[in-house]
Formats: C-alpha cells, sequence, structure tokens
C-alpha cells in the first residue's frame, strides 16, 4: 500500500485510545465528556484496518472531490454528530431548530448521533473516503485535530462561500483564522472548548489560584491538583504560564513543559492525570484546583456553589468541534444551507441555550438572553472580546511530532 499519509499507530497512541474508552467521549454523553483522545489513537475497533499500514490520501493536493449534487431534487441531508450535542425538545424526541429549518427549506434532516470517539469514526469512514466512495453523510462534526487530518488529506469539500453568508458574516474572530484551515475553506465551528482552571473553595481553604503555577507550586495543595489526560490541553494550558506559544512552539518548548510537569508529578504536587472523571474529584474536593473543560463548569456550578473557575493572565486554551463535508457526499449544497443555518443568531442562540458550550456566533449575547440571560451573561459560554484576547489554540502537528509528543505525555502521565 502505497503511504502518502504515514499515521501508524505508536505504543503512546494505543494507550492514548484506551484512555478514551475509559474516561473519554467514547463511554461518556456530549454534554459531560472530554474531548477526545489529541492526536491519533484510533479507537480500539478501527484499529485493525489502519495499524498495517500508512493512510492513503484522496489526492495528493488538498482539497476534497466534489461529485454530482443531488440538492435539487433530493430534499435531505445525512447529519452525523456526537450525542447530547443539538437541542431537544421535552419528549427528547425532536431537535427544535432542525425542525424549523426543515419547515423553512423542505429539507428534511436525517440526523444520527453516530460519533462516540474521533478516531473511530474516523476508522468507521477512511476506508470509503480513500476509495472515492461516499460515506452516506452529507455533514460531520470532528474534533479541530481530526477536521486538520481530514483537509490534508483530501478527505472533505471546499465549502462555496455563496452559500454561507450568515457563516461568513457571523463567525466569532477568535474562531476565523486556525493554521489548519485557514480562512475557514472547509470547515465551520460547531461549537467551541475552553480549556480553564476550576477550583473547590471550600477544598481550597483560602488558598489562592490564579495560575498553572500555582497549581505546580505552591506546597499547600500538594496531593490535590488534577492534570487532564488530554496532551494539547495540559501542555497548551503549562505552555502559556511559562511564556511560551502553543501556536508556535518548538521540540525544546515542547520538552521543558513535559519537564516541569515531571517535577510536579515527582514531588506529589499533582494527584492524577484525568478524563472526565475529575468532575467528580473536583465536586468531592479531592482535588482543590485542576485543569477542566469550561462546559462542565458550567453544569458543575449549577449543582455546587464551590466551583469557579479562574482564565489565568497567561492565558486559556481554546479548541474547535468543526462541521465538514465529505467527499462524494450527495447533498452538498443542502449541507451548507444548513451550516449557514446555524450561523443565523436564532438557531445560534438556541443551540447554545441547551448544550452550554462556547457558541462561535458573533452576536449571539442578545438572542441567548431572550431565553437564558445567565448564559448569556456567562464568559464561558459567550465569551467577551477581553476573554476572546486571551484565548490561544494548539497548533497543527505532522505525523512525526504527534507519535514523538505523545510518547513523551504518556510517559510522563504513566499511560
Amino acid at each position: 500500500m502505497e503511504q502518502y499519509e504515514p499515521d501508524r499507530l505508536s505504543p503512546a497512541q494505543l494507550a492514548a485510545a484506551r484512555r478514551s474508552f475509559r474516561n473519554g467521549r467514547a463511554s461518556l454523553t456530549r454534554r459531560s465528556l472530554l474531548r477526545a483522545s489529541a492526536g491519533g489513537a484510533l479507537a480500539v475497533g478501527g484499529l485493525g484496518a489502519l495499524s498495517a499500514c500508512g493512510i492513503p490520501a484522496a489526492g495528493r493536493t488538498e482539497g476534497g472531490v466534489s461529485a454530482e449534487d443531488h440538492s435539487t431534487k433530493e430534499k435531505t441531508i445525512n447529519f452525523s454528530n456526537w450525542p447530547e450535542y443539538i437541542d431537544v425538545d421535552d419528549s427528547g424526541k425532536r431537535h427544535p431548530t432542525l425542525d424549523a429549518f426543515a419547515k423553512r427549506t423542505g429539507i428534511q434532516v436525517k440526523y444520527t448521533e453516530d460519533i462516540n470517539d474521533n478516531d473511530e469514526f474516523f476508522g468507521k469512514i477512511q476506508p470509503q473516503l480513500a476509495a472515492g466512495q461516499d460515506t452516506g453523510r452529507d455533514l460531520i462534526v470532528l474534533t479541530d485535530w481530526l477536521a486538520a487530518r481530514m483537509i490534508r488529506l483530501g478527505y472533505v469539500q471546499k465549502l462555496d462561500p455563496s452559500h454561507l453568508p450568515h457563516a461568513f458574516a457571523n463567525l466569532s474572530d477568535q474562531f476565523r483564522a486556525p493554521d489548519w484551515d485557514p480562512g475557514r475553506a472547509y470547515s465551520y465551528p460547531w461549537q467551541g472548548i475552553s480549556t480553564v482552571i476550576a477550583y473547590n473553595k471550600k477544598a481550597l481553604d483560602g488558598v489562592e489560584v490564579k495560575s498553572v503555577s500555582d497549581l505546580l507550586d505552591n506546597a499547600k495543595l500538594k496531593g490535590r491538583v488534577g492534570f487532564l489526560t488530554e496532551m494539547r490541553d495540559s501542555v497548551g494550558m503549562t505552555m502559556l504560564d511559562m511564556g511560551k506559544d502553543p501556536a508556535k512552539f518548538t521540540d525544546d518548548d515542547y520538552d521543558a513543559v513535559i519537564a516541569r510537569l515531571q517535577k510536579a508529578v515527582d514531588k506529589g504536587q499533582i494527584r492524577r492525570f484525568t478524563g472526565n472523571d475529575y468532575t467528580s474529584d473536583l465536586s468531592k474536593g479531592d482535588f482543590a484546583a485542576c485543569i477542566a473543560w469550561a462546559g462542565d463548569i458550567v453544569q458543575l456550578q449549577a449543582d455546587n456553589p464551590d466551583i469557579g473557575y479562574v482564565i489565568p493572565d497567561s492565558g486559556y486554551m481554546t479548541s474547535t468541534d468543526n462541521m465538514l463535508i465529505p467527499n462524494k457526499a450527495r447533498h452538498k449544497t443542502n449541507a451548507e444551507r444548513l451550516i449557514d443555518y446555524y450561523y443565523e443568531l436564532e438557531p445560534a442562540a438556541e443551540l447554545a441555550a441547551y448544550i452550554n458550550y462556547v457558541s462561535p456566533v458573533a452576536g449571539v449575547q442578545p438572542y441567548l438572553a431572550k431565553i437564558d440571560k445567565s448564559a448569556a451573561d456567562n464568559p464561558l459560554i459567550v465569551p467577551d472580546k477581553a476573554m476572546q484576547a486571551k484565548s490561544h489554540a494548539f497548533r497543527s502537528l505532522s505525523s512525526k511530532e504527534e507519535t514523538a509528543y505523545q510518547q513523551k505525555f504518556a510517559k510522563l502521565t504513566g499511560a
């Protein structure tokens, strides 16, 4: 097999896959989950097909392969997404925003919650994409690092800007220019995911936490600090604390971060590295403070007034889950209309009110306030300009970097 993309699985990546199944999206619903194992570990079910050879690209240059568009004659869209990642009515059976879209356009959406893990899903659709076949899906939602891989391999179609007037106009500046898709030629964010510092005020007992340095160095927190098993989040937050840019770092910068975290592990400062199960440790007070995902904190605060969060002066990490149209999709124009629909302010507000992640839609706040004022005023859902200015994204990694970095991180975490 010709190896266009040498994405073989290292032991560290296999370990990351197993962590994902124990703690991650593979085992939890989307509203209380972690981001899937960042970076190349295929879920166990999809290992066999891809472990023996490199991943063949659909073509040698970026840019997907279009097919005959049946949107005019076939008023339908096949949309694959994560569980619990869209608005649901009181019956739990219908999605009001999709129903409104169908009523307006006549386009029926077949909505399937069949993405439980990024790489598991990639393993499912990759053979069809490599063979130049239709996956049976018109729209999929993938986390940024896998979206980047899909674009690099030529597995997704370039979007038609003329079909995306609201998306182009209303996309938040925070998400406009990822290094893996400059100008959003192939993708638009579904939702944003912010990584912050969370704390349990009662467990802190007067100890002040404002930075990652406090987590790593304050002896009063020894054994009561949590970091995440997601490399991009734990490394990225520490990198920012050290004055490095996660969008531009070198191998030496990465090694310096690993060394700093290793020192904290060796002296018992870090209690453990966790997946989404940090939420239980934080609520019980086993963690006085930890690295956390903002969407979880919004939900935890509703049940526990002692839970709070900090945006360090050094900044915080942001990632995105993204809508993409795979190669050979039969209903590309219909899919683009649905992408654009979710960048209209009212549907965007309805979605944000239900799922509580970061809305990528600028101007959504007054519309969200009509539905849920507390959500509209929450910077974890609608970041203000000051908070947006502190956000940072982890740069794209080559396959070689991915393997090397995951190996070092796995050694650190004991995976």
